[in-house]
C-alpha cells in the first residue's frame, strides 16, 4: 500500500468541503493497482498561529509513522510526496460502512449517560438545560487517547473517528500535532487519570525503544518530517506517560476541548 501511495498516479476527484484546509479526493494507480486517497497539499495550507507555515502535510505524515511504529495502526496509511498541485500527504481514504455506524461521542441529557459511556464535560445547552459530552468506553478509543498523548495533538474533534464497513477504528486529520508546548485537545478526556491498558504500555514500549534508536527507519523518518525540538519533545512525552503509568489530565494551561466538537 505503501509503494501504492508513494509512485501511483494521482487523480482529483473532487474537493472536500468542510475540511479547514484543501483536500482532494483522488484515486491512485500504480502497477496494476488503484486505491482511492485524500491528497492535501501544502499550498493549500492555511497559516496558523501556532504552527510553522507549511508544515501540515509532514505533521499528517509523522501520524502514521507513530501510529505505525508503535503498533496502533489507527492511522490510515499516509506519505509525504509530490502530487498535481505541489508536495503534499497522501492518505488511504477510509471507506464508510454502507450502515451507519453507532455514534462514538454525544451530548446527552444528565438522565441519558448509560453504562458503556464515560463523561467527558457538563455543559447547557441553547436553552440552558444541561447536558453531558460523552465518548463510549472502548479499547480502540482509549488506543486513540494515548496516541493523541504521544502526538500531543490540539485537535482531536468526533469527526476525526472513522469506522470502515469491518467495524475498524481509523483516526484522520493530524495536522495540527507535535507542537513542542503541551496542546493536547480532545474530546476524549474520559479516562483522564486512569491506568493504561496493558496493551497501550506495551506499545508506549515499543515505541520509545524505535525512538530511542536513531538509525530506526521510524526515528529517521520522523527526524525529516519534524524539526529537531519536536522530536525531543515527542520521547519527552513518551517517557512521561511510562513514567506515571496513566492517561494524562487536562493541564488548564490550554482550552482543552475543541470547538465545534466534531
Amino acid at each position: 500500500m505503501l509503494e501504492l501511495l508513494r509512485h501511483g498516479e494521482l487523480e482529483a476527484e473532487g474537493q472536500l468541503v468542510d475540511a479547514s484546509n484543501v483536500a482532494l479526493r483522488c484515486t491512485v494507480s500504480y502497477a496494476g493497482q488503484q486505491a482511492r486517497v485524500v491528497y492535501k497539499p501544502v499550498r493549500g495550507e492555511r497559516p496558523l498561529w501556532d504552527f510553522p507555515t507549511g508544515t501540515l502535510a509532514a505533521r499528517e505524515t509523522a501520524a502514521f509513522v507513530v501510529s505505525d511504529a508503535a503498533g496502533w495502526g489507527l492511522v490510515p496509511p499516509t506519505v509525504l510526496r509530490e502530487g498535481p498541485f505541489g508536495r503534499g500527504s497522501v492518505q488511504l481514504w477510509v471507506e464508510p460502512p454502507s450502515v451507519p455506524a453507532p455514534e462514538l461521542v454525544d451530548v446527552v441529557p444528565p438522565e441519558q449517560l448509560a453504562e458503556g459511556w464515560l463523561p467527558v464535560l457538563r455543559a447547557q445547552d441553547e436553552e440552558d438545560e444541561p447536558v453531558v459530552v460523552v465518548h463510549r468506553d472502548r479499547p480502540d478509543l482509549a488506543s486513540v487517547a494515548v496516541l493523541d498523548a504521544v502526538v500531543n495533538n490540539a485537535d482531536r474533534k468526533a469527526s476525526h473517528l472513522l469506522t470502515d464497513e469491518s467495524g475498524r477504528l481509523h483516526v484522520v486529520d493530524h495536522g495540527v500535532c507535535f507542537h513542542p508546548e503541551p496542546k493536547l485537545r480532545t474530546v476524549l478526556w474520559g479516562w483522564a487519570g486512569d491506568r493504561l491498558p496493558p496493551g497501550d504500555r506495551e506499545r508506549l514500549e515499543a515505541l520509545a525503544t524505535v525512538l530511542a534508536d536513531d538509525a530506526s527507519g521510524p526515528a529517521r523518518q520522523l527526524r525529516r518530517l519534524l524539526a529537531a525540538p519536536e522530536v525531543t519533545a515527542l520521547r519527552r512525552r513518551v517517557r512521561a506517560l511510562l513514567e506515571r503509568g496513566c492517561f494524562p489530565d487536562p493541564s488548564g494551561r490550554w482550552p482543552v476541548i475543541p470547538w465545534p466538537l466534531w
